[in-house]
């Protein structure tokens, strides 16, 4: 069974950094495109960024863009999201995603129970 597993969330400061991490079992992370997917209280999920299966192609939402950087190290079934001078609006629960083979990298599929970042002015 294929599951995803986020870490690396918390509270920081408005201009802080964080770096989450997304463990991948049940399949080989090196055969998938994956993203990264944020829901704020009361709003729906959005995309923040993904990556096919090297990464040599990386996409970003406008809003973190310079911002977040998207990585994996697919011999460890890891991705990852750098996320640098983060703002309050950047409060949420992130996902990771494994995108549906075929789909736009935008696509939600399936994904972990998510890590709560909260950055405090």
């Amino acid at each position: 069974e294929a599951t995803l597993m986020e870490s690396g969330g918390g509270s920081v400061q408005s201009g802080g950094s964080l770096r989450l991490s997304c463990s991948a079992s049940g399949f080989e992370l090196e055969d998938a495109w994956m993203n990264w997917v944020r829901q704020a209280p009361g709003k729906d999920l959005e995309f923040v960024a993904g990556c096919n299966r090297f990464c040599s192609a990386t996409w970003y939402d406008d809003a973190v863009k310079g911002r977040f950087t998207i990585s994996r190290d697919n011999r460890k079934n890891t991705l990852y999201l750098q996320l640098d001078h983060l703002r309050p609006e950047d409060t949420a629960k992130y996902y990771c995603s494994k995108v549906p083979e075929g789909e736009a990298v935008q696509t939600i599929g399936l994904r972990g129970p998510g890590t709560q970042v909260t950055v405090t002015s």
